[in-house]
């Protein structure tokens, strides 16, 4: 039975402490599938890499910094941190911001991709209609890609990926 229950564990650990996450409402989940599906056909088309969805922990360093973010990839030549989870830095990762997950997502977690480096980090805002896409310059992200409502965010890390706003929120 623990099996089972570890699967669809929702805990992270987060500067050494275990923080459960609130179950994702169904208007997260319809934007996930939706984005996973756009930057998993785009990767898959180019032999990139590999597109992840959560639940996936994603271990920075034991014990420490254990997340699950809500997509990630990792190009083909960091395969190498493709584990029983992912051990190691991904290449990007993505949030997708609710309120019961704000002060974690966009404070708590975006210092520590910050913290490891992780190249590429997407805040995505349902509520907003908007996704900023932040990069790694030096030692803080910088904004790269930024639109709302309609227009087009692009990626750094994955080579030609452009995403259509209304595409990403399509219900």
């Amino acid at each position: 039975m623990e099996t089972l229950v570890r699967d669809f564990d929702l805990t992270e650990i987060i500067n050494g402490e275990e923080i459960m996450g609130p179950s994702p409402f169904r208007k997260h989940q319809a934007v996930s599938a939706n984005l996973f599906d756009i930057i998993r056909s785009h990767v898959k088309r180019n032999n990139l890499g590999k597109v992840y969805d959560s639940p996936l922990d994603v271990i920075l360093e034991e014990g420490i910094n254990r997340l699950q973010p809500d997509i990630l990839f990792i190009k083909k030549e960091n395969s190498d941190i493709e584990q029983d989870w992912i051990r190691g830095v991904p290449d990007m990762v993505c949030e997708i911001i609710s309120q019961g997950t704000y002060k974690m997502d966009m404070v708590l977690k975006r210092a520590v991709y910050e913290k490891y480096k992780v190249p590429e980090y997407w805040i995505v805002l349902p509520e907003l209609q908007a996704i900023e896409v932040l990069t790694i310059e030096g030692d803080r992200y910088k904004t790269y890609s930024i639109a709302e409502i309609e227009g087009m965010v692009q990626s750094k890390v994955i080579e030609g990926l452009q995403v259509n706003i209304k595409d990403a929120f399509e219900d």
